[in-house]
């Protein structure tokens, strides 16, 4: 069966895309910690990062890279948090969080609320951004 991300990717589901080439996807959390919270997958299903070969981890860590940069001038933020739980969902994802504080990576934290038009806009800036 194919995992919520797969679908995704495939179109089944919608989402707010920021970046996706042929091995990558980066799309927004619908359920975000922060304004701008994007997720960034390989498009192989694999459960853990680490079971990835070498060469789809490296590729996915520089696709990373280069949407971090992105979210970091379109989102106005200290930094650009990154954290790789994996638990809820079972293909590997990173996680990029703008933050002023630490306490904004905080999983345990309310999730914040946009509309579909504010989330629109958050994809475009960021989009806008990648080099």
């Amino acid at each position: 069966m194919s995992s919520i991300f797969t679908k995704i990717v495939r179109g089944e589901i919608p989402s707010y895309k920021i970046a996706e080439d042929e091995y990558f996807y980066a799309f927004l959390d619908i359920n975000p910690l922060a304004k701008g919270h994007t997720l960034v997958i390989p498009k192989k299903e694999v459960d853990y990062l680490f079971d990835l070969d070498m060469d789809t981890y490296l590729g996915l860590q520089q696709f990373t890279y280069n949407v971090a940069v992105a979210l970091k001038e379109a989102i106005p933020c200290v930094k650009v948090g990154v954290a790789v739980l994996g638990l809820e969902v079972p293909h590997a994802h990173i996680h990029l969080v703008p933050m002023q504080t630490e306490q904004d990576i905080n999983f345990a934290n309310p999730k914040k609320k946009f509309t579909p038009e504010e989330f629109e806009s958050i994809r475009l800036a960021i989009a806008a951004c990648l080099k």
